[in-house]
């Protein structure tokens, strides 16, 4: 498809379903100049594993001593306000169109903070949920993202083999790691000896990301760090 032929599409479609910004209502984009200029971005200084705020920058007191296969946690906003609404509407409502803009957000945090690596891997989905939503959100984004920073994602190295229950209805922390627990394959030796970023939409305690890396590190992958939208920030303990 041409650019000219895919300006014309998307005129169209904003024609008939205009792109309401999810902070203000105003017609334009998803997330307005206005708005964006709102929101909460995580900023230095952080943990240099878990990507929460500490001001030491350098270990956090959770981390302290701490390896789960993960290298490092980064996430681009703190998961509130217009950032919340952004992704229950890509989660919930069905608005896939939004992802465009989310990544490009992440995209912009990559390439500003030199993130580095040899693919991109979403976290996967149980093929059970992914019938009942229809589609991954986390694909959508780590799709989008690689489009823009040229680094290649495989959705199809990482498999969620256990269809267990929805992290948001755990109780804690530890729940949290005890629900995600051999949760995820990896069904390739591709990653052996590769650097990788897994994509995902929030990290509230890093468990999913934890696990997903668990699995690579099985199959031989060297580095491995999470990449989320938003981090939660006030999670429970």
């Amino acid at each position: 498809m041409t650019i000219g032929l895919k300006q014309l599409q998307r005129e169209v479609i904003d024609l008939f379903f205009p792109r309401l910004c999810v902070g203000c209502g105003k017609v334009g984009d998803f997330v307005c100049i206005s708005c964006s200029k709102k929101l909460s971005r995580l900023l230095p200084p952080v943990c240099q594993r878990c990507g929460k705020p500490e001001s030491s920058g350098t270990y956090c007191r959770e981390c302290w001593g701490k390896h789960n296969g993960l290298d490092m946690i980064r996430s681009v906003f703190v998961f509130e306000g217009i950032i919340r609404r952004a992704v229950h509407e890509l989660k919930y409502r069905n608005l896939r169109s939004i992802a465009v803009c989310l990544a490009q957000y992440m995209a912009d945090y990559f390439l500003e903070h030199h993130l580095a690596a040899d693919l991109l891997l979403p976290v996967p989905m149980h093929e059970n949920r992914l019938k009942r939503r229809g589609y991954n959100q986390s694909e959508l984004l780590a799709g989008q993202i690689s489009g823009i920073i040229s680094v290649p994602v495989r959705g199809d190295l990482l498999k969620r083999v256990r269809d267990n229950k929805p992290q948001t209805r755990t109780a804690c922390a530890e729940e949290r790691r005890t629900n995600m627990q051999d949760a995820f394959t990896c069904i390739s030796n591709e990653v052996c000896g590769k650097d990788i970023i897994i994509i995902d939409d929030v990290c509230t305690s890093g468990a999913t990301l934890e696990a997903c890396a668990a699995a690579l590190k099985l199959k031989g992958a060297n580095k491995i760090s999470g990449f989320t939208l938003a981090r939660e920030i006030y999670q429970r303990s």
